[in-house]
């Protein structure tokens, strides 16, 4: 198991000493904007601050947490597809900038005690608030960017990293277009009642939130199977087996957020329908966890199974 735990650390630190400058950036950003969630959240646990509501600081440690993360996860994904410098710079270093901007204006707003979304009571706030709705236009089209390339620029990956690479994106993809699909119902309302426009773009949010980390899970599970002994049919099965879980799970929160149900109200068909998506992702990830800790380590090493470079990926 030791020997396993080295291999993925020597892993994930190669991703850091082969990486870019722009790599490296997006890394060191990402963990900043991980940082200032966990700050707000303290603040907010401590204080005995509201939970819910557009000004509570629930919404800075939401998006310093998430942002941080997804922002993380694209610079080691990106380490699998073929960028060439330019379009690394492009995509890599606009997504990086986007996500540092949107969660630092939705901390400020947060720290002001003021709605950050659906908010032009005054010059400066509705700047904010327009600056927030470009800032979720771009990440669309630059997360559309590393989409395609994930389906064009795959380089040397095995199959089972390709349709993980290429799932994850394409649900990160969906989270995107939920979250515009907040602001645009959120928008018009927000001219007469801010609070109620809040209020009511919410109700995408449950499925916002679970379809925003399958960049994370599935690539994650690919590239756990490398470190097992398994053929890359094995593999591939595992990981159709945790895409299917992650897709059937989605599909049953998009479903309840669009007519308005709460997962944790929701009646017994789509509880029963998502635990079994759950327990499918969890089924793949635990033979993934079980196959790569406990495999003898004279049938699989990392050297053979992890990539030469930093846009090669495993054989």
């Amino acid at each position: 198991m030791n020997t396993a735990i080295r291999a993925m650390g020597r892993s994930l630190r190669r991703s850091w000493d082969e990486g870019t400058r722009v790599e490296r950036a997006a890394f060191v950003v990402g963990a900043v904007l991980f940082a200032s969630g966990l700050v707000n959240l303290l603040v907010l646990v401590a204080t005995g601050g509201p939970w819910t509501g557009p000004t509570s600081l629930r919404k800075a440690a939401t998006f310093g947490l998430s942002f941080g993360l997804t922002l993380a996860t694209v610079a080691w994904v990106t380490h699998f597809i073929q960028l060439g410098t330019a379009a690394q710079r492009v995509l890599l270093g606009g997504f990086t900038l986007a996500c540092a901007v949107e969660t630092a204006l939705v901390s400020m707003q947060a720290w002001r005690a003021v709605p950050s979304h659906f908010n032009f009571t005054t010059p400066f706030d509705a700047a904010v608030a327009t600056s927030l709705a470009f800032g979720g236009l771009l990440i669309v089209v630059l997360v559309l960017g590393f989409t395609l390339s994930a389906f064009r620029h795959v380089g040397r990956n095995s199959p089972s990293m390709r349709l993980a690479l290429r799932f994850g994106f394409v649900v990160l993809m969906v989270a995107l277009a939920l979250g515009a699909a907040m602001i645009a119902v959120g928008v018009p309302m927000s001219r007469t009642d801010p609070r109620a426009a809040f209020e009511t773009a919410g109700f995408l949010k449950p499925a916002h939130a679970v379809t925003m980390h399958a960049i994370l899970v599935i690539p994650g599970l690919a590239w756990l199977l490398t470190f097992t002994s398994w053929p890359e049919p094995v593999r591939m099965r595992l990981v159709r087996l945790g895409a299917g879980g992650y897709l059937l799970l989605s599909a049953v929160v998009v479903a309840e957020s669009i007519v308005r149900v709460s997962p944790l109200s929701a009646s017994l068909v789509p509880t029963l329908l998502s635990l079994a998506g759950l327990g499918a992702l969890a089924t793949a990830g635990g033979i993934a966890v079980y196959g790569a800790l406990y495999r003898r380590p004279e049938q699989t090493g990392a050297r053979r199974n992890l990539p030469a470079s930093a846009h090669e990926s495993v054989t």
